[in-house]
């Protein structure tokens, strides 16, 4: 399969942190179109106005953009899209592909995406996307950098890069797909992009499922400091981390080993790539970190995520700050990260009991689920796939 002819089509969804970043780093790029699908009408606003998008760098410096297209419509902008990245959190992914299904174009292969492609994305894509062949499911084991205060329409400050990419297809899809896919993200990135051999590599690599909710479970839960009172000040997600929360991750981490291991052995796959968390963080930021020795002193000196705020609001029985079990860290990490692990476990017969006591404490404090990855996750796995 021949590489399109320029410009390289890419679409965006979603205008969060990564959506803005990646879109003005993309569009710093010679021949490559970028358009924008956001639900957020003062962004589109904006771009109507004739803004920039600028990008706040480690260094002190700018980086800005005037994207070609940015709309609130599907329709608007999916035309001719070459490749499609969807950074929305995974709790609203499936209305967002609902949404843009019937405008993907059907003459052409269309690399459809995540960033990160975690909570089973290519079981949710091929869930909504069905027979559609001419569509390429793939997704980015995490983000390519880490973002944070962002103003929308306008900034976001950019942290830490990894120093390699990692992507996998779904299992339905052609190799050779996988060479295409690979030229168009090294075209995209400076940062060397390596294609995994199973999508199970991003759905079991330890990140913010149980990275998030073992830091709230080791402020707030029934071990925390801050169990029944609110926060004085904001804080920060890790280097605000307390020494109980990163034990806490430990001991999922390890829980999560086991599941993987467990899944590597029974379904014959290599998941040798999924590496314990201080591993894994230590190899994507490399010198950033000032001390590798402790989990807890991985995040904690970590400089590419220094300023990463934590999802607070203030307190409405008083002053201070609390938990907003609105945020994403609940009904993103928790509904749609945890429940996955949980159930995994439980059809693999592996004992997860720490991650299932923080995902349990985790549900009860964001008053039950709603939706979670369970309402796609295959009825079939870990067996072979149906016969259609």
């Amino acid at each position: 399969m021949m590489e399109t002819q320029h410009p390289l089509r890419v679409v965006i969804c979603g205008g969060g942190r990564t959506g803005h970043l990646n879109a003005i780093l993309f569009k710093q790029l010679a021949d490559v179109e970028v358009r924008l699908l956001t639900h957020n009408r003062d962004i589109v606003a904006r771009y109507q106005a004739g803004d920039d998008f600028t990008a706040l760098l480690p260094d002190g410096g700018t980086l800005s953009a005037r994207l070609d297209d940015v709309s609130c419509h599907a329709g608007d902008v999916l035309m001719d899209a070459d490749i499609v990245v969807m950074t929305q959190p995974a709790h609203v992914r499936l209305a967002a592909l609902q949404e843009m299904v019937e405008f993907l174009p059907a003459d052409k292969k269309v690399f459809l995406g995540a960033i990160p492609g975690f909570c089973g994305f290519d079981w949710l894509a091929e869930n909504v996307l069905g027979a559609r062949d001419n569509i390429v499911i793939w997704g980015m084991k995490d983000v390519p950098h880490t973002a944070f205060d962002l103003i929308p329409g306008q900034s976001v400050r950019m942290g830490g890069a990894k120093s390699v990419l990692h992507v996998a297809l779904h299992d339905r899809e052609d190799r050779a797909d996988g060479v295409v896919l690979q030229q168009y993200l090294q075209r995209l990135y400076q940062t060397r992009v390596d294609l995994l051999e199973s999508f199970l590599e991003i759905t079991l690599t330890p990140g913010n499922p149980i990275m998030h909710s073992s830091v709230i479970y080791g402020l707030i839960g029934p071990y925390g400091q801050w169990r029944d009172r609110a926060f004085e000040a904001p804080l920060c997600w890790w280097s605000d981390c307390p020494e109980i929360g990163a034990y806490f991750l430990e001991r999922c981490d390890a829980e999560s080993q086991a599941l993987c291991h467990k899944i590597a052995s029974d379904l014959k796959i290599d998941l040798s790539s999924v590496r314990p968390l201080k591993d894994e963080i230590a190899d994507a930021y490399g010198n950033q970190i000032k001390d590798p020795h402790t989990m807890w002193s991985v995040l904690t000196t970590n400089r590419a995520y220094e300023g990463i705020q934590a999802p607070l609001v203030a307190d409405e029985n008083g002053e201070g700050w609390v938990m907003d079990r609105q945020s994403r860290a609940f009904h993103e990490d928790v509904a749609f990260g945890l429940a996955l692990l949980v159930e995994m476990g439980r059809r693999m017969a592996v004992p997860l009991p720490h991650i299932q006591e923080i995902f349990s404490w985790c549900v009860d404090h964001m008053g039950g689920l709603n939706r979670s990855s369970l309402d796609y996750f295959p009825k079939h796995w870990p067996t072979e796939r149906p016969t259609l």
